[in-house]
């Protein structure tokens, strides 16, 4: 089955094919992604009116150049799939009546999909891997970790009280000077600094709650900046390693615990996957640090190709193709959802900010 697919749930116009066998395998034949950087790096973030316009703008355009690159024409597709949820209101909108309306006039079936299902699901098209599995999702606007039961069995182990890991690498970014997006700055920033030099928090370390909190860590941050300035280069090096190197420490012991949880949940699987996905999923430092952690508890580790751990759209068609080869399609008056947790029978989490009750 041929999948077209559409992500514009946050700040990327993308648009995707991608085909997938009977026995379960598939392949990308195209994944266009245009960029919106350059038009909220001025703002240090994503401003929600710009994102929706550039939507509006470029979509189409994305949409064809995904067909031609794949050289496949509109009537040989089998489906639309777009991502319905979670996300900025306006992008949504934009991203599904461009699916329903190409759905409509092509005459062929409508794909809502979850857009954390797409970054859940990822792994299966890239590594061929069966469920179930273990999955830490960390991006701008997520950090949980999920028991990844089976296509559409989804629960949720942990997840932020406060600010997700990739929103505060940028919020760090912002107070230091560096560029957007934040994470790949803070990143190379850290490589020259000394992770000792300051001391730094790490939140939740040691309890039995498998939750994650950042909000704290990033006051810590704040507190050293407005000590310590005017800063140099040497301190916002310095500042980056600690602040990375307090993140790495928290996952470490925060996915240690999630491991354990797996485990007792699959006390037969004898060869168990740990996955991480989401845009914070390309810092090496945390890759290589959960990596050493699963070698060490005999889980295999996966992580998807850089282009796959941000949003894109390949994921999206993906996880379309998974469920309409189950037979699963959606109306046309599917509503975009700003908020759609992945396990939709989990409570909010809420601790030190009101943040919680998004996760």
């Amino acid at each position: 089955m041929r999948i077209l697919g559409i992500e514009t749930s946050c700040d990327e116009t993308a648009a995707a094919v991608i085909v997938r066998n009977n026995i379960g395998g598939g392949r990308i034949l195209s994944n266009i992604v245009w960029s919106q950087i350059g038009d909220h790096a001025p703002y240090g973030g994503v401003v929600p009116e710009i994102a929706a316009r550039a939507h509006v703008k470029i979509l189409d355009e994305v949409v064809r150049q995904a067909l031609h690159i794949a050289q496949i024409q509109l009537g040989y597709i089998d489906a639309v799939a777009v991502t319905a949820g979670p996300g900025l209101l306006g992008g949504l909108i934009v991203g599904l009546m461009t699916a329903k309306a190409i759905a409509l006039g092509a005459n062929k079936p409508l794909i809502a999909i979850n857009h954390l299902e797409g970054h859940a699901l990822t792994a299966r098209l890239t590594d061929n891997l069966t469920f179930p599995y273990l999955l830490l999702l960390v991006s701008g606007g997520h950090t949980q970790t999920v028991l990844v039961r089976g296509l559409g069995k989804y629960e949720r182990l942990g997840t932020t009280i406060d600010d997700a890991l990739g929103e505060a690498f940028d919020k760090i970014a912002k107070l230091l000077g560096l560029s957007y997006p934040g994470g790949p700055a803070v990143e190379k920033a850290a490589m020259n600094g000394n992770p000792e030099r300051f001391i730094l928090p790490r939140p939740l370390k040691g309890e039995k709650r498998l939750d994650f909190s950042f909000s704290g860590l990033k006051t810590a941050v704040r507190q050293i900046v407005i000590k310590s300035a005017p800063l140099k280069k040497k301190d916002v090096s310095d500042i980056c390693a600690a602040f990375q190197a307090a993140v790495t420490d928290t996952l470490y012991d925060r996915i240690a615990l999630s491991l354990n949880c797996f485990q007792d949940a699959f006390p037969n699987i004898s060869s168990p996957v740990f996955v991480i996905a989401g845009g914070v999923a390309t810092n090496k430092v945390i890759r290589r640090t959960l990596k050493t952690l699963c070698d060490a508890r005999g889980f295999r580790f996966v992580v998807p190709p850089a282009e796959l751990c941000s949003d894109n759209a390949a994921m999206i068609a993906w996880a379309g193709a998974e469920h309409f080869f189950r037979g699963e399609t959606s109306q046309l008056d599917t509503p975009p959802r700003a908020r759609w947790p992945l396990d939709e029978k989990s409570t909010p989490r809420i601790g030190t900010g009101r943040k919680g009750a998004k996760a």
